[in-house]
């Protein structure tokens, strides 16, 4: 480890020693400033030290590295685990999840995580082709808005053959660890609730098949306890056709919209297939404004018109 050789090159996230004890550096607020935090304490134990005040010159930290005669027990693994990924996101990146994605992303699939970091209310519609990564997109949003503690529960909605992938993949991808919800499991995770307790009251983290939660009987008592955050997978199946299936679906994403404080993600390969009215419903979902030929175009008509080139004429021979 390359260790600077005087006190004006320490930079944020170098190791120094001060005061018997050792401090990770985390700014310089001023020059001869260093506001520094002790290595095992916490954001709030944080000072400032004025380096050519302290009595003892600040130094650089050094840790004998481990070798291989050092032998522990699994525990003291996985604390040094999970000191490594705390390590990591308390640097500087700009993502707080970055410790805790099982993949490495691609440049693109950033994308729509800097659009939902930008909004108050994530409500994205995620139209990627297939095979692209809609899931990755979707997780590690998931993934960084609960590390940012702006949710604590979740839910994702898909049809019924893709639950059990939705839940490998947010244990293998992203480290959380989701319960799946379908006709054939409701009954034996409600065993055991206490009375006035529901799935969704009492597991935070559920992957839900369409089919068993769009049930008239079913979809009031979930929109009362749904989480604040919901992610739709085909969310093109919800808003086409006028079969009874699609439409009670539709009526469930509409009951869930009308709270006005629910995070939304849809994500579909498909996201218009001719079907201008289908489209135009899938949009409304995101906000009511955009549902409805009228309301779209008094929106683009208030857009301001794209800009002119200034065309000049070729030089002379």
């Amino acid at each position: 480890m390359n260790v600077p050789s005087s006190t004006g090159q320490f930079q944020t996230g170098h190791l120094v020693k001060a005061r018997d004890r050792e401090w990770i550096v985390l700014d310089k607020p001023a020059e001869g400033l260093m506001r520094v935090r002790p290595l095992s304490g916490s954001e709030e134990d944080a000072i400032v030290i004025a380096t050519a005040l302290e009595r003892t010159p600040v130094q650089p930290a050094t840790f004998d590295p481990p070798s291989s005669d050092q032998l522990d027990t699994q525990d003291a693994a996985r604390m040094l685990a999970d000191a490594l990924r705390l390590s990591l996101r308390r640097g500087a990146g700009p993502f707080r999840s970055a410790a805790r994605l099982g993949v490495e992303p691609r440049a693109y699939q950033l994308v729509p995580l800097l659009m939902a970091m930008r909004l108050d209310l994530k409500r994205l519609l995620i139209a990627d082709d297939v095979g692209v990564g809609k899931t990755i997109e979707a997780g590690m949003i998931l993934r960084e808005m609960l590390d940012r503690s702006e949710i604590d529960r979740f839910t994702i909605l898909c049809p019924p053959h893709l639950v059990g992938q939705w839940v490998s993949e947010l244990a293998e991808k992203f480290d959380i660890d989701a319960v799946a919800v379908t006709s054939g499991r409701a009954r034996s995770l409600e065993r055991g609730l206490a009375p006035g307790d529901t799935i969704f009251a009492v597991h935070p983290f559920t992957v839900v098949s369409l089919d068993y939660i769009k049930a008239d009987s079913r979809r009031a008592s979930f929109a009362q306890t749904c989480p604040e955050f919901v992610i739709v997978d085909e969310a093109h199946t919800c808003v086409g056709g006028n079969a009874n299936g699609t439409h009670q679906r539709f009526a469930l994403l509409e009951t869930l919209t009308n709270n006005t404080g629910r995070h939304l993600l849809l994500l579909t390969a498909i996201p218009h297939s001719g079907n201008q009215d289908a489209y135009a419903r899938l949009l409304g979902l995101l906000h009511s404004d955009l549902n409805g030929g009228s309301a779209r175009r008094q929106r683009r008509r208030a857009l301001p018109p794209p800009p002119r080139p200034a065309f000049r004429s070729a030089p002379p021979p």
